[in-house]
């Protein structure tokens, strides 16, 4: 007999897609000396995943999603962590709660490329840590010198930040600032552009510390949403 895990790998079998597996696997980097070497793809469209996360998400047991979380194919290891974000959003017991995060961070060697992270870490290690006063997880995290677990580190503030809460969020952009990895500067924009949807001010006096030294991208990605003639501001006073 069967298990759930098996059942969802089946699921996603019959959505295989060659043509855009092919595309997903350029698109994600995994040609040798790439950030994502080796990871493999069904072609199977993130809608697609959600779907089959929602017919299972309530009856799959964390030994399944283990099992599915080690795959080799990375529309398996997706939905694994779907479905965990899933049984995270809708937990209400503390202690299950935190089973789920021990699970998320038993695992990270297998939430190893960026949409992996980014549809994961905001909804269990952000959601778990925001009234919680110790977050030197995510410190340690970011420095682990491993390009997941520093983006792990970064992107899970997105979820404080929905909710006002920005100053981990400027710890943690301080501390990757001057990262080598365009997907760490990526990353950080992205987290500055979003307390400035909400707090431009202190998004603004961040910059006015910053932005002449910070990478090129990750300025660009945090000033997006700003109008053209205060882009235009900071990107001719960068000197690096």
């Amino acid at each position: 007999m069967k298990n759930i895990a098996q059942a969802v790998e089946e699921e996603l079998f019959l959505l295989r897609d060659e043509q855009k597996a092919r595309f997903l696997q350029s698109f994600f980097k995994t040609g040798k000396g790439q950030y994502a070497e080796g990871d493999r793809f069904l072609g199977i469209v993130v809608p697609a995943q959600r779907k089959i996360a929602k017919l299972y998400y309530k009856d799959i047991a964390l030994s399944d999603l283990s099992e599915l979380l080690k795959s080799a194919w990375h529309e398996c290891r997706l939905t694994t962590l779907l479905m965990l974000t899933m049984k995270m959003a809708k937990e209400k017991k503390p202690d299950v709660s935190q089973a789920i995060v021990d699970f998320y961070l038993s695992h990270l060697d297998y939430i190893n490329n960026w949409d992996l992270v980014d549809l994961s870490a905001p909804y269990i290690l952000g959601k778990r840590l925001l009234d919680n006063d110790d977050k030197l997880l995510l410190y340690d995290l970011a420095d682990s010198g491993e390009l997941w677990r520093q983006r792990i580190s970064i992107i899970s503030t997105l979820y404080f930040i929905r909710n006002q809460h920005f100053n981990t969020s400027f710890a943690l952009a301080e501390k990757l600032l001057y990262h080598k990895h365009d997907l760490i500067h990526k990353a950080v924009g992205w987290v500055l552009r979003e307390i400035g949807k909400r707090d431009r001010d202190l998004e603004r006096e961040f910059l006015d510390h910053y932005h002449q030294t910070m990478p090129r991208t990750m300025l660009r990605y945090a000033i997006e949403h700003f109008e053209q003639t205060e882009r235009k501001h900071y990107m001719e006073k960068k000197t690096f």
